[in-house]
């Protein structure tokens, strides 16, 4: 039986391969390579280059390989380019899931840990956020993970499909081995942003808004391991194959850094002085974001280990000192 990872050759879905290989699952990744690097795809598991919308395609391999489970990380994630393309995003989110829920459905596979976000609760009513809080997505990217999680729930109800979806905060860090780690173009999230000014790659990181209702005036976020985020959802996994309902869980430190702490930790440990610059608030940007992960630690006994902010940029730092340009560029000094 194979664990079938979409989106496995990014950054996120790499993780989750190299921890499912780890435990010695077989794994079957489906990459379209629009975002994600040939390269982080771990060698032991079974690699098919295709997109999920085109059924043909998606039939092919659920026929080939005989899939236990699905892991979903593939969908365009960028804010910003949701806003000014709204249509590529309810394209390959949300159409991209109907087709795979269409093609489980046919193979009678009934069990996925979907990759949700924060962005489906918009502007917090509170801090921090739990569970049973409004959902009012504030960007097209937002609106798609909220229609997929829809999705799942009619087809759970009309299907006997069985769902986890986990919505997180902020993404960072890297497998301490330093095989794989973050490497998006462009790249628009804070910590890898300030790791490539401290490697010289930019001039100056811009501080967007430092008049924030905050201690220093930066916006605050919620930051969490990219380890210790996989080993959640393999724990939603083992809870699903043990006979859980179906279910959404927070993913977060319950803890957030404030921008110019990120910036200053970053210094201490690279070394580097990194730049920063003042700049204008972005529109849409809260003022504190955190997650409430009791939920998670509750009933999935999730215990993330890697909360300190030091061992998250350390760990970012690791892979980017390591390859200053990412999966094309080779190995650095």
């Amino acid at each position: 039986m194979s664990i079938l990872v979409l989106g496995g050759a990014g950054y996120i879905g790499s993780h989750a391969v190299y921890q499912l290989i780890d435990q010695k699952h077989h794994v079957v990744v489906i990459d379209n390579a629009e975002t994600g690097h040939s390269q982080a795809v771990h060698p032991d598991a079974t690699f098919y280059q295709g997109d999920i919308r085109e059924k043909e395609f998606l039939e092919n391999v659920f026929n080939k390989e005989d899939i236990e489970a699905v892991l979903h990380f593939s969908a365009n994630s960028l804010v910003g380019e949701s806003m000014q393309e709204p249509l590529k995003y309810f394209s390959n989110n949300v159409h991209g899931t109907q087709v795979l829920l269409e093609t489980m459905k046919a193979h009678n596979v009934d069990k996925i840990v979907f990759s949700s976000t924060a962005a489906t609760y918009g502007e917090p009513e509170a801090v921090p956020i739990t569970e049973d809080m409004r959902t009012n997505p504030e960007s097209a990217y937002g609106e798609t993970k909220l229609a997929m999680e829809k999705m799942m729930k009619w087809c759970a109800l009309a299907y006997g499909l069985k769902y986890v979806s986990l919505r997180y905060f902020n993404v960072a860090g890297a497998r301490r081995t330093g095989e794989i780690g973050e490497d998006h173009q462009p790249e628009t999230h804070l910590i890898p942003i300030v790791l490539q000014t401290a490697l010289e790659q930019r001039e100056a990181i811009t501080i967007f808004g430092e008049d924030y209702d905050t201690e220093d005036g930066t916006c605050i976020r919620d930051y969490i391991h990219v380890e210790d985020l996989i080993d959640a959802h393999l724990l939603a996994l083992s809870y699903l194959e043990n006979g859980g309902e179906s279910e959404i869980f927070n993913l977060g430190s319950n803890q957030g850094f404030s921008v110019k702490q990120i910036i200053d930790t970053a210094r201490k440990v690279t070394g580097k002085p990194i730049p920063a610059v003042p700049g204008e608030r972005r529109p849409g940007d809260p003022s504190v974001l955190i997650a409430s992960a009791e939920k998670a630690k509750r009933i999935l006994g999730w215990q993330p280990s890697r909360t300190s902010i030091e061992t998250i940029i350390e760990d970012a730092w690791n892979w980017h000192r390591n390859h200053p340009h990412g999966y094309d560029g080779g190995v650095g000094a």
